[in-house]
């Protein structure tokens, strides 16, 4: 653990303390018990003292119930301050992944996210909840005991602890093979987590081509390299918690035949060897617990280092602290000489040059791969160009709040998200306090009432996981919908149309131009009916801009337009 993971503790300090207040009481009333067994052998035993018999019997029985009174106190306590300080981790992670590009999502597993924010974070709350207060609490037991079997006799201390540096050393040894082995088990634990993720989403596909056996086969050789870590992580544990324990343990048995043999020589009263006896029985039990926690405490490190790889990721688009406000917007979009490149090739977009003017239909067309999905995540600031500048009337992005440019840029994806909600929740989404009267607009907008109307259970009919209760296309007018009743200055629709028949793909060009009038529109289409629609279009080929005009003049004459259009029009079928 690090300076960052201890940042977490500062706000919790003053109840931290208290538990470590409470925790020391306890440890003091428990480490009295042994001491009295000394009177009570002594003094009320061998003295035949009936009154000594009755006090220290008396002080037995209170320290006893005070010392399991102050523990439930503390252990209370502890769990919940532990919780609020790991949702407090949980909730950081999640908010820095909230603030990740979609370069991120593409290169990293979604099993593997979700591993490190799931599995990661519960195993260190596991630990601070259960292992660190006993941890806490065995130290400061120990500490006691030990000081205690000196007080008590000082020789006979130095006899029961000369194992004490060769079990340190032991458990030194196994330390970092111990967490390699942690650090393997968490991995092949997040592999399984990803697999489930990615064949469940693709069962459909999986069934279809009968590749079911071969995914079970997958599946049991994921779970056969799990259990395969498990059992190198088990040995090497048990190996750094038993051995050092033995060694104790050997340590324990010649201390009491050397203080066996001084009470027969008459150098040590019976009572003092008895009360070191029970300090050396309660020295070996925290001793050994402490060994066996550090495998507890190998994988809160480990899977501390897991979650850090999150929070270490770099986040690509920052609000400048001087960010200015946006609270009006006319819609006004211009890309400047806008250069982007990514993991997966050196220019998505090479010097794109164009604007859109308020009121505006702007259609993006091109082959695969020409940087046109790039341009939505640029325009809505999920991105940020390597080179060059994306303006939103007349500023540059960079210089604008987060919230503002979400706010009046909303992008519709071409495989849009829904929760698994209602239809009117979905919908809902960007405004949760829009009324029925709304939501029923936008999707009458969208042309999705009528087929909402006729659920089961109207707008509140549930969607399923992902939506996938609906078809491709009803999910992507229900997304058409909640962009709509966000009532933005820019519309951003990827594909919005690719799902959808002839008479669906009309109602949504009618829906959008009555929505939007006056305001800008960017679409990204490969549909022929959807680019003759625009004002305006913009032609990408090859990362860069090629050519640009109304798209009748485009059509009238060659070029990649007519080219692209030709490609996408098999006989008889208007694309």
């Amino acid at each position: 653990m690090d300076r960052r993971a201890f940042a977490y503790l500062v706000p919790y300090w003053r109840r931290l303390v208290l538990v470590l207040v409470i925790s020391l009481i306890s440890t003091a009333a428990t480490l009295a018990m042994p001491y009295l067994s000394k009177d009570l052998i002594d003094h009320a035993l061998i003295g035949r003292d009936g009154n000594a018999l009755r006090r220290i019997v008396f002080m037995f029985a209170v320290l006893g119930v005070a010392g399991f009174a102050l523990n439930v106190v503390s252990g209370l306590r502890y769990t919940r301050v532990s919780a609020e300080i790991l949702f407090d981790m949980r909730l950081s992670m999640y908010e820095h992944l909230q603030r990740l590009s979609p370069r991120f999502y593409a290169r990293t597993r979604l099993g593997d996210i979700v591993s490190r924010l799931n599995n990661d974070i519960s195993e260190i709350q596991r630990v601070a909840a259960e292992a660190a207060l006993a941890w806490v609490g065995n130290v400061l037991f120990l500490a006691g005991s030990l000081a205690m079997m000196v007080w008590l006799d000082w020789r006979l201390s130095l006899v029961a602890l000369a194992p004490l540096p060769i079990s340190l050393i032991a458990l030194g040894v196994y330390r970092r093979r111990l967490e390699g082995r942690i650090a393997d088990l968490r991995q092949r634990s997040s592999d399984i987590g990803s697999f489930l993720i990615e064949t469940l989403q693709a069962t459909s596909l999986v069934v279809a081509s009968n590749a079911q056996p071969r995914e079970r086969a997958r599946f049991r050789g994921l779970n056969g390299a799990f259990i395969d870590a498990l059992m190198r992580m088990q040995r090497v544990t048990y190996f750094a918690g038993g051995l050092p324990g033995t060694v104790l343990s050997i340590g324990s048995a010649v201390a009491f035949f050397y203080g066996g043999l001084r009470v027969i020589d008459g150098t040590l009263t019976l009572g003092t060897m008895g009360a070191f006896l029970a300090y050396q029985m309660r020295v070996f039990a925290p001793a050994q617990a402490l060994m066996g926690l550090y495998a507890s405490l190998a994988t809160a490190r480990v899977s501390w280092a897991r979650v850090r790889e999150i929070l270490d990721a770099p986040v690509d688009v920052q609000e400048r602290p001087d960010a200015r406000g946006l609270p009006e917007c006319r819609g006004e979009v211009a890309f400047e000489s806008v250069t982007l490149g990514t993991d997966r090739q050196s220019a998505v977009l090479d010097a794109v040059t164009f604007a859109a003017r308020p009121g505006e239909c702007v259609a993006l067309v091109g082959g695969s791969g020409v940087g046109k999905s790039t341009i939505a995540y640029l325009v809505t600031r999920l991105l940020d160009p390597d080179r060059g500048v994306v303006r939103l009337d007349g500023h540059d992005l960079r210089d604008l709040r987060l919230a503002d440019i979400r706010k009046h840029v909303v992008l519709v994806e071409q495989e849009p998200t829904l929760f698994h909600a209602s239809v009117g929740d979905n919908i809902r989404y960007v405004r949760p306090g829009a009324t029925d009267a709304e939501v029923m607009w936008a999707a009458e907008a969208s042309g999705i009432a009528r087929f909402i109307a006729a659920l089961p259970n109207g707008f509140a009919t549930l969607v399923g996981e992902r939506g996938l209760a609906l078809s491709a296309g009803e999910r992507q007018r229900i997304a058409l919908a909640r962009a709509f009743l966000a009532d933005p200055a820019v519309l951003v629709l990827d594909e919005p149309t690719a799902a959808l028949d002839a008479i669906a793909q009309r109602q949504v060009i009618d829906g959008y131009q009555a929505v939007m009038r006056g305001r800008t529109t960017l679409m990204i289409t490969h549909r022929r009916e959807l680019a003759m629609a625009a004002d305006r279009v913009i032609v990408l080929d090859g990362a860069r801009v090629v050519d640009e005009g109304r798209p009748q003049e485009l059509a009238a004459r060659p070029g990649v337009f007519a080219r692209l259009f030709e490609i996408d029009r098999p006989a008889g079928v208007d694309v």
